[in-house]
């Protein structure tokens, strides 16, 4: 059984502002599952986008601005944002200190099948 210690996980280039360290690898037992752990930096985040899979966002810390679809709302720690399949998200950390949040899908590399409609891809995935 794997074990995971955040501290020595690897960190992924992502955005600008924007820190990724993968939670699941290629080797790690996981099938079905990616999971990463970011720190996003105050004004930085995602732009608008689809996956083909469901997200699951944990904000552990701070408070992320979050678009689904037409609705904007401020979600801080302790909550988690549901996104269905195909539904149009993106996110921006406000407040006085960085968001510290979980991402999970269940599937591998699910930026694979990520459609951006504002911006581009992240560093690792351009």
């Amino acid at each position: 059984m794997p074990i995971i210690d955040h501290k020595n996980a690897t960190e992924v280039p992502w955005r600008p502002n924007y820190r990724k360290w993968l939670i699941t690898e290629e080797g790690d037992g996981t099938t079905a599952v990616d999971a990463s752990v970011s720190e996003v930096g105050i004004g930085t985040g995602a732009p608008l986008h689809t996956h083909e899979d469901d997200e699951l966002i944990v904000i552990l810390e701070g408070t992320l601005r979050v678009r689904i679809g037409d609705d904007t709302v401020d979600v801080g720690a302790d909550h988690t944002v549901v996104v269905p399949p195909g539904q149009p998200h993106g996110f921006e950390a406000i407040g006085d200190s960085p968001a510290r949040i979980v991402g999970v899908f269940p599937a591998k590399d699910p930026f694979l099948r990520t459609k951006f409609l504002e911006g581009g891809p992240p560093a690792a995935h351009s």
